[in-house]
């Protein structure tokens, strides 16, 4: 409610606050998307020329390589090929539940209004492709991986879109980032209710109690990150016990990320231009006497910034340039032979899956967004044309990270999982490159729509 002596003119709407914020966000995150877009590229062509050169063997021989921690006669042992899909990645959800998090707060998925658009886009976008992979591999053991096309690689997607720069409207941005968004919460859904095996009730408790000690240390008031790394660790353990998938831990935890700063005695800005003063007087003073002020500053800065931005912040490059390149260095190296495209039981999964991103994608999320428009439940936002709906369909169509995760899962037969990750790749190049040109040849100058 405005202040009394404030002019009406000057209120500015919810919506519209909303709206910058979700802008604000974009900004950055598109910074860091273009480059890791480009970094994942380069570490998914390496992955495939080693798996493809004269010493290939060492690719599998490579990331099969056991790993153990051994204290007396106690021992853990795994798989790096294991660390990496079932322990880095939980790093990466937890960045994408925070992620989500965020959008339900303040962003495009705060209210229904904001939210229905991208929601019925990513719903067309899921459908569509399941649909087109399913109608060619109904009836057979592939059909098991109907779920492989309808997951969008939000990093590539988003990294792709600003390669196109400033043309671009803010608000198309926005649209895709909830749209990829909405498939990452679609693709967990579906990794957590399609493709768990069995289910044991004592993993249950075990990842329960890790939560509730996660809720005790929020009421709490502990506010350091690092000593959330133990509930973590029982959460993503029980989740293994229980049979689920245990990067889904990384989403829970990132969900339960408090999105307020803790109150404080004291305001935070205050402590730190006190710090600042104390810290230009003591500069000089050797570094004893400037410790104290910096870590007044820290803590200040802590109370400032809430713990879902602090940690996705601290988070994301790592993310974006360590654990998704390595994903697809230890997941993108097929072997062309091993693939065997000329066999007949992989030909319906290459079909599928190619089809299914490439064309099911857009049109999934253009029918969708069509649909919702026309019928008058939704309209397109502003500055956002049909020729821009069209590019994010494009773009939706790359699978990448998240479709090479859901085909892990998926298959059984290594034929079919190779000729699988290979179309995923193939795919994915071609909705980036399509949607590229689409976007280079759109929007050179403002499209009218």
């Amino acid at each position: 409610m405005p202040a009394p002596n404030t002019p009406a003119s000057t209120v500015i709407p919810r919506p519209q606050i909303l709206t910058s914020r979700a802008l604000a966000a974009v900004e950055r995150f598109s910074h860091i998307e273009a480059l890791s877009g480009v970094v994942l590229v380069l570490a998914a062509i390496a992955a495939l020329l080693w798996a493809n050169s004269s010493p290939s063997l060492s690719y599998e021989t490579f990331w099969h390589t056991p790993v153990a921690i051994t204290i007396g006669s106690f021992s853990v042992g795994q798989s790096l090929h294991f660390l990496v899909n079932d322990g880095l990645m939980t790093i990466f959800f937890l960045v994408v539940g925070m992620e989500i998090r965020q959008e339900i707060q303040d962003g495009a998925l705060s209210n229904a209004k904001l939210a229905t658009l991208p929601l019925g886009a990513a719903l067309g976008g899921v459908l569509v492709p399941a649909g087109i992979y399913l109608a060619y591999n109904m009836g057979t053991a592939s059909a098991h991986g109907w779920a492989v096309p309808t997951a969008t690689d939000i990093a590539f997607a988003v990294g792709v879109l600003a390669l196109l720069g400033k043309s671009i409207p803010a608000n198309l941005r926005v649209f895709l980032l909830a749209l990829a968004i909405i498939d990452d919460i679609a693709a967990i859904l579906i990794t957590a209710l399609f493709y768990t095996a069995s289910l044991h009730l004592v993993g249950l408790a075990i990842a329960g109690t890790g939560l509730a000690l996660v809720f005790v240390m929020q009421r709490m008031g502990i506010g350091s990150a690092w000593l959330y790394l133990i509930p973590g660790a029982i959460v993503w353990g029980g989740l293994l016990k229980l049979g689920v998938h245990p990067t889904l831990a990384g989403v829970i935890l990132g969900l339960v990320t408090p999105v307020w700063s803790a109150p404080s005695r004291e305001r935070p800005l205050e402590i730190m231009s006190q710090a600042f003063r104390d810290l230009t007087h003591r500069v000089d003073q050797g570094e004893k006497k400037v410790s104290a002020p910096l870590k007044q500053i820290r803590l200040a800065e802590r109370e400032v910034m809430p713990p879902v931005q602090r940690v996705q912040e601290a988070l994301h490059p790592w993310v974006a340039f360590v654990i998704v390149p390595l994903f697809a260095l230890a997941n993108a190296g097929v072997n062309f032979h091993g693939a065997q495209l000329s066999d007949a039981a992989v030909v319906p999964v290459v079909y599928g899956v190619v089809m299914a991103l490439v064309f099911g994608k857009p049109i999934g999320v253009v029918l969708a967004t069509f649909i919702l428009v026309r019928t008058g439940l939704c309209k397109l936002p502003e500055q956002v044309t049909w020729r821009g709906v069209i590019l994010v369909g494009l773009l939706a169509g790359i699978g990448f990270t998240m479709s090479i995760f859901i085909a892990g899962l998926a298959y059984d037969d290594d034929r079919l999982l190779a000729a699988a990750k290979l179309s995923v790749l193939c795919a994915s190049c071609a909705s980036a490159v399509v949607g590229l040109l689409w976007g280079l040849f759109n929007f050179r100058k403002p499209a009218s729509r």
